[in-house]
């Protein structure tokens, strides 16, 4: 969700006097962040009007609406289903940042005057126009081209003339199938009502429903047989277990996804307290005082919200530090141009916290949210190994983009940096310590090497 519709704000009362007072923000009853604005990246225009914030998508061939959003409070707008947007001024009165409740970091707004041209005019809605906006939608946006070894103009030049006027939709829906197809990223998908196409990393599965629960109950009956306390939180997305046997002292805390914590129409605020309660339960002072080691099992973990990977670990540091740091691309036509890289910090939570060593299980099943939150426990203070098999490789926020017919674009336009300034984005955060997670023979012989691996760390670590 972005941004909402435009009315210029008026810029001088009609007065009865020559002495009257211009109009400003206090005087007209409306926000100061009212009006026009471009957001540096992402390809958005921002309209803000008293009550109403409209985001307009643009590219250099095309501009349609997109999301809006209601105001809720001086600075604040609500999206339809609960999320908040924060739009905070400045520096100066054509400087202002955009904040979403779910995300990591900010997105700078510059204001304009006015809306571009194509905003103001119908956008065809023929096969060919509807070809050329998705095409402009990636050529735009998408930082890894290069890495992926596509060269998108080529993909033009060979696609564009199979479009013409008597183009169906089905098949325009698979030739734009067949152009993303090389990408191999699970973070960009086409979408025709019920119809998707995406793909996931070559050699790894999606995360699915029906995988976790396999795999839940896997863990439940092999790792967790005798655990003397095991409890699920937070729709069930949320397992923790105090470990029996040998690997008494350690904790085990199973995170199958960032979202899904309370009912699906739910706001935000309400996954955020269940996530606290769970927190709250788990992470007691007694708890953190005799553990000697936790697990955190990422392995079916299909992503979410970023915010809320920070916000655990925020309950897993009594040290500030940074996670990484965000930008997007920034440039129509080179990919090599960003935003200022933004610095995501860990600040230590109010209350109890663990703090001692951690084994983090990941797997190409470990995806978006779940990767950021992998991401960043690299550099916590306190020791943390990964154990497993690589993450799937794909961190950025999502960009939908509208199709002048009504299908959509699915794509990312976000790097998440790590200390030496590069990201993990294709190839997955690597564990430090390589093992089989979930294959045909793991499950055939009731096996968990990755969990086995992990226990085995921490008990050294004592």
């Amino acid at each position: 969700m972005r941004t909402s519709t435009v009315t210029a704000i008026a810029l001088a009362l009609a007065a009865a006097a020559a002495t009257a007072a211009p109009a400003t923000a206090a005087t007209t009853g409306k926000p100061g962040t009212d009006g026009l604005w471009r957001m540096d990246g992402y390809g958005t225009v921002l309209s803000l009007d008293g009550d109403t914030l409209q985001e307009f998508q643009t590219t250099s061939v095309s501009c349609l609406k997109g999301d809006s959003a209601r105001r809720s409070g001086p600075r604040t707008y609500t999206t339809p289903d609960g999320t908040t947007l924060t739009v905070r001024p400045g520096p100066g009165r054509n400087r202002a940042a955009l904040g979403y409740e779910t995300s990591v970091g900010h997105r700078s707004l510059r204001r304009i005057q006015e809306l571009p041209a194509g905003c103001t005019r119908p956008t065809p809605q023929d096969p060919r126009t509807a070809f050329d906006v998705f095409w402009h939608s990636f050529a735009e946006n998408y930082p890894f081209f290069a890495a992926k070894g596509v060269d998108w103009q080529d993909v033009r030049d060979r696609y564009r003339p199979k479009v013409h006027q008597d183009t169906t939709r089905e098949e325009l829906f698979g030739i734009f199938s067949h152009m993303v197809r090389p990408l191999y990223d699970a973070h960009v998908a086409v979408r025709d009502g019920d119809q998707v196409f995406a793909q996931v990393r070559p050699g790894t599965e999606p995360p699915s429903p029906e995988l976790d629960a396999r795999v839940k109950k896997f863990i439940t009956e092999r790792d967790l047989r005798n655990a003397p306390y095991r409890e699920d939180f937070a729709n069930g997305r949320i397992t923790y277990a105090d470990l029996p046997g040998r690997a008494t002292g350690q904790g085990y805390l199973r995170i199958s996804g960032f979202s899904g914590y309370a009912a699906d129409d739910a706001p935000y605020s309400v996954h955020f307290a269940e996530l606290d309660k769970a927190l709250d339960t788990i992470l007691t002072t007694e708890r953190t005082q005799r553990l000697k080691g936790l697990i955190i099992d990422l392995r079916i973990n299909g992503g979410g919200s970023d915010a809320l990977g920070i916000h655990i670990a925020e309950r897993l540091t009594d040290t500030p530090y940074v996670a990484y740091a965000k930008r997007a691309r920034n440039h129509p036509t080179d990919p090599g141009r960003h935003t200022r890289p933004e610095p995501i910090r860990v600040v230590p939570a109010d209350g109890p916290r663990y703090t001692g060593p951690i084994a983090v299980l990941t797997s190409g099943t470990t995806v978006s949210a779940g990767e950021t939150f992998t991401q960043a426990l690299i550099d916590r203070p306190g020791g943390t190994v990964r154990v497993g098999q690589p993450t799937q490789g794909v961190f950025s926020d999502v960009m939908q983009r509208n199709l002048p017919n009504g299908m959509t674009a699915i794509l990312p336009n976000e790097e998440f940096l790590n200390r030496s300034g590069r990201t993990y984005d294709g190839t997955g955060i690597p564990p430090h310590l390589t093992e089989p997670v979930f294959t045909k023979e793991e499950f055939d012989k009731k096996r968990d090497s990755a969990f086995d691996r992990a226990v085995s760390v921490l008990r050294n670590e004592d």
